[in-house]
């Protein structure tokens, strides 16, 4: 709630309020989708070394100190610091949080005999349930006049209480230990003793996953579905302002969009489960983006001239809604067990900087004229469809709901 009420603005903010050029905004949001993308395998790596409590409450305190910044930043040079701490704060608490959410999952389904992914599901509920509302949240402030400050302090204020929450609520200790593995998987203890006296394994993984041709052509795809799914925060709000002279109904935007997901999420994925493979949903998913952007220019303005924008959020969505979770449930298709957790993070982190990239070079089309820019985004999430369509057709899995919603 608190991060949406501020990000669907900045990128007029950046543009119409401080005057930034079309590829220097762009850019600003690359860099923030890179800084919590890129680095959420640093957040991971905190949270194994010290545990979940004290990175989800330092996360928690650099997001306060992030919108606050930016509430009042009034540089480039200030922007982008404030921008970086902002996407620096969720690579920090959002594995943390994700991790325990499924470590009590577990724990519930251990001691209830309630299948884990009712909490799992819950918890991804909550987190559409926000995105609904910040938005919301984000356009009341705009109509009362309070403008994008009083977005950013509205935001910094939600963080308040989530850090409140957290420091109340949140386990003081990880509770990796509870779940002791069964005897018959349990490794012998000299096994563990001579994997730790050598860092010749970790050496392997990380050769071995980024030499996998599959997998990195899984990032690509991935890379490409995120370069199109930031143009929710770059070129719908251009789009939306051209068509109605303001942004007040962008929130309304993405409500819809968080409304489709909370209703037609679980059918879809279960759906799409046992018709389609997992690479055929992917492209499928892609090539739905591609066209929610060909919509644009071809959908008549309509009732307030939000149908074009209707149209893409629409599309974004169902894209969205078929090829994440179909992408996820590839990775354990394409590389060992053991390194299943090195894999997950580098999708997040290629993906990331191919974001930071493409969010430049598509930043620099908002000076286009509209059917160029729109058919130039157009043919990213094909390209990725494109490379899609190279991979092994994966299993289907059972395992890719539930990996799905922990992710």
């Amino acid at each position: 709630m608190g991060f949406y009420a501020v990000l669907p603005y900045l990128a007029t903010h950046l543009g119409s309020g401080l005057g930034m050029a079309g590829w220097l905004v762009g850019l600003v949001l690359g860099l923030r989708t890179f800084s919590q993308q890129g680095l959420f395998v640093v957040g991971g790596a905190l949270t194994d070394r010290y545990g979940p409590r004290p990175v989800v409450l330092v996360g928690c305190a650099l997001r306060i100190a992030g919108f606050g910044w930016l509430a009042f930043a009034g540089s480039t040079a200030t922007v982008i610091a404030a921008v970086l701490l902002i996407g620096f704060a969720a690579a920090l608490f959002s594995p943390a949080v994700e991790s325990e959410a499924a470590r009590e999952a577990v724990r519930h389904e251990r001691d209830t005999g309630a299948p884990r992914a009712h909490v799992l599901a819950l918890f991804s509920a909550a987190g559409q349930a926000g995105a609904f509302l910040g938005p919301l949240l984000g356009s009341l402030l705009l109509l009362l006049g309070g403008g994008f400050r009083a977005a950013c302090l509205a935001g910094a204020l939600v963080f308040v209480g989530v850090l409140a929450g957290h420091a109340r609520l949140m386990p003081r200790a990880d509770r990796v230990p509870e779940r002791a593995a069964p005897e018959a998987d349990r490794v012998p203890e000299r096994a563990l003793d001579a994997a730790t006296r050598t860092d010749q394994p970790a050496r392997s993984s990380w050769r071995a996953v980024f030499t996998n041709r599959a997998f990195l052509l899984l990032c690509l795809a991935y890379s490409s579905y995120l370069v199109a799914y930031n143009q929710l925060y770059l070129s719908l709000p251009v789009e939306v302002e051209r068509a109605t002279g303001s942004q007040a109904a962008l929130g309304w935007l993405f409500a819809l969009s968080s409304l489709l997901v909370v209703a037609a999420q679980l059918p879809l994925t279960r759906w799409s489960a046992r018709r389609i493979a997992p690479r055929t949903a992917l492209v499928a998913g892609l090539a739905v983006v591609a066209a929610g952007f060909a919509a644009v220019p071809l959908t008549p303005g309509g009732p307030g001239g939000l149908l074009p924008g209707a149209a893409l959020v629409v599309l974004l969505t169902l894209g969205q809604m078929l090829l994440v979770p179909a992408a996820r449930g590839l990775v354990p298709d394409l590389v060992e067990d053991r390194q299943l957790g090195l894999a997950t993070g580098a999708l997040s982190s290629v993906s990331g900087l191919a974001v930071l990239g493409g969010s430049a070079a598509t930043g620099a089309l908002l000076e286009a004229p509209a059917p160029v820019r729109w058919a130039v985004l157009a043919v990213v999430p094909l390209a990725g469809a494109g490379l899609a369509f190279t991979l092994p057709a994966g299993r289907g899995g059972k395992e890719a709901g539930p990996r799905a919603v922990a992710g």
